[in-house]
């Protein structure tokens, strides 16, 4: 346990240390912390929070620099928010992958890091279904979910239908299935396939079909903007190991969506430090992220990602303020 004079060095150097980028020294903390302490007693502090795990010394320097473990104590029991008067552009409402590729963008342009969202997962429920004839046997399936989602396929059946026949078929289908889920219509064709038409049953499974398809494919879609941003950083500008592994992750989307989807279910702000997720090893990156909603229901997770060595307070306003962006331009489309 840590006294209030060991929690206020530690606060000084970690502060000190993200401003400047730069080994934090016994007489730079004792000016900056306002106490008023010998060198000697502040090397004494220094060398009780480095037992501890909180900071360490790199061997070309005197000073100091957290630890993972020393910027999650400070994460957690000593930030001081800061509102900054940030501006953002709004979000317009508009189909959700361009919301959610513009929220990407915004996170990396006010962060400077990189901003990853990971897409809502898509409904299983369509709103509207279209067939149109581009040739002998080849037609265009146009699905349009509730959220505006629009998805095309062509799709190529044994029999060719007029358009006359697409239309009717297509009429009949959201006269009758729209609104339900895939599942639902899966189900309600096993028992009604023997009185419906020959086209509009065919038809009808095609769409079924075509629909499962294009759940499978874009499930848990991951954006990802501004991986460029890190050359920048100096954390990594000098050292060409740390950035290989983080621009490894970014290709690894996989590894992303687990990070994001493990912490969907946690209100607010969450900050992983470091290695400490387990899901992305990278001692070098943090993680600052939050849901977003659609009309109060969660539906995705997006963030920044960036070094260990970043201003929390300021991304902690970023990634919220985007969240309710994002929620606000989802849940208010025109």
């Amino acid at each position: 346990m840590l006294d209030d004079r060991a929690k206020l060095l530690l606060k000084t150097l970690v502060e000190r240390y993200i401003a400047e980028g730069q080994p934090i020294g016994s007489r730079t903390l004792s000016r900056a912390s306002g106490l008023d302490l010998s060198p000697a007693t502040i090397r004494n502090v220094m060398s009780d929070l480095e037992g501890l795990g909180l900071i360490f010394s790199p061997h070309t320097s005197a000073g100091r620099v957290p630890t993972a473990r020393g910027y999650r104590l400070f994460v957690d029991t000593m930030l001081t928010a800061k509102r900054e008067d940030l501006a953002p552009p709004r979000i317009a409402p508009d189909q959700p992958q361009k919301v959610i590729a513009n929220a990407a963008h915004l996170l990396s342009s006010l962060s400077q890091f990189v901003g990853v969202v990971l897409a809502p997962r898509r409904s299983s429920i369509f709103r509207h279904i279209e067939f149109m004839r581009l040739s002998d046997r080849r037609l265009l399936v146009i699905i349009v979910s509730p959220e505006g989602d629009v998805q095309n396929r062509v799709i190529f059946p044994e029999t060719d239908y007029s358009q006359s026949q697409l239309i009717e078929a297509s009429n009949y289908i959201n006269a009758h299935f729209a609104g339900l889920s895939i599942e639902q219509v899966r189900d309600r064709l096993k028992s009604e396939i023997e009185t419906l038409r020959g086209e509009i049953a065919s038809l009808m499974q095609a769409a079924v079909q075509v629909s499962s398809e294009v759940l499978t494919e874009t499930q848990d879609e991951v954006v990802i903007a501004g991986e460029r941003n890190l050359l920048a950083v100096t954390d990594f500008s000098s050292d060409m190991g740390q950035l290989r592994r983080a621009f490894e992750l970014f290709e690894q989307k996989a590894q992303l969506m687990r990070l994001l989807d493990v912490s969907s279910k946690a209100e607010g702000v969450r900050i992983f430090i470091g290695g400490e997720s387990q899901t992305v090893p990278v001692e070098e990156l943090s993680v600052v992220s939050a849901n977003y909603e659609v009309d109060g229901e969660v539906v995705g997770r997006l963030g920044v990602i960036g070094p260990t060595r970043m201003p929390y307070d300021r991304m902690i306003q970023i990634v919220d303020i985007t969240s309710r962006l994002v929620s606000n331009a989802l849940s208010h489309r025109k």
